[in-house]
């Protein structure tokens, strides 16, 4: 067959469309800095929306000591009972304090207000150091496995923190991984590479070598929540006070609770399985 001019420009014009058509259909990919300025945006943004609460159990280590709990999350924050310490049942007489202390909270709107105001503190501090993250470190891509993107950190020399915790979170280096599509938190991993003093040392230090790891994976669709926070600091405060951070918690077995539950709720859910446990002992 004998390929004319006119069909050699045909040609031509098909493969150009199809690649302009196949460019057309490819997002160009975000630089570090940029994915995670989305994904900080987009975690400040869905604790608003999201209509899912849980009860979960929490194992929590703080200095040798642990214990596990069950925790019921409201809309005006979380509650708690203590079901072991050291890995043994509680006894009788700590069963009886535990349901002591939440009924009083049930009884008493002055201690839920307490409870709530500890609440939207927390929630302000944890926003106020999520959207330092995008400004206090440089970031670089480093891998990419299942979906997800690792990037690397490392202290931004023209940051300047204006509260402890943003001069404490600015020494830090590691590495974070995130869900690119759904611009979500999964992890991460951060180690102080100086020491962290507080007043020019008066005040204290943290020593250098410190790490946190935090670690997200997704309960429901598109719903994440922490299962896993490990902090290992050592240091001094004022009056010679040692300061030691040495603290592991893991959250599991999620079951979801209604969005509108208020803590006088969770408490009366808490006092039920109490009752229903010392029942059964």
């Amino acid at each position: 067959m004998t390929v004319t001019p006119t069909m050699f420009v045909g040609v031509i014009l098909v493969v150009v469309s199809t690649l302009g058509s196949a460019e057309s259909q490819i997002k160009p990919r975000l630089s570090p800095a940029d994915l995670v300025k989305e994904v900080i945006r987009r975690e400040l943004q869905l604790p608003h929306v999201s209509e899912i609460r849980w009860k979960y159990l929490l194992d929590k280590e703080v200095d040798g000591k642990q214990e596990i709990r069950e925790v019921v999350e409201t809309k005006s924050g979380s509650l708690d009972r203590l079901l072991a310490t050291a890995g043994r049942p509680l006894t009788d007489a700590q069963q009886r304090d535990e349901t002591q202390r939440i009924l009083r909270l049930f009884h008493s709107p002055e201690a839920q207000r307490r409870l709530e105001q500890t609440h939207r503190k927390d929630v302000v501090q944890c926003n106020a150091l999520l959207q330092m993250i995008p400004d206090a470190f440089l970031f670089e891509y480093a891998a990419e496995s299942g979906g997800l993107a690792k990037l690397i950190f490392k202290p931004n020399p023209h940051f300047q923190p204006s509260s402890r915790e943003g001069k404490v979170l600015h020494e830090m280096a590691g590495e974070i991984w995130v869900d690119p599509k759904q611009q979500r938190l999964v992890s991460i991993n951060g180690q102080l590479t100086n020491e962290v003093k507080f007043g020019g040392g008066f005040l204290g230090h943290l020593e250098k070598g410190g790490e946190f790891r935090m670690k997200r994976t997704e309960i429901a669709p598109r719903h994440w929540e922490v299962i896993e926070i490990v902090v290992n600091m050592r240091g001094k405060a004022l009056l010679f006070k040692t300061i030691s951070v040495q603290q592991k918690e893991v959250h599991s077995n999620f079951e979801p609770v209604p969005d509108d539950l208020s803590l006088s709720n969770a408490a009366g859910i808490l006092l039920q399985q109490t009752l229903v446990a010392a029942a059964k002992r």
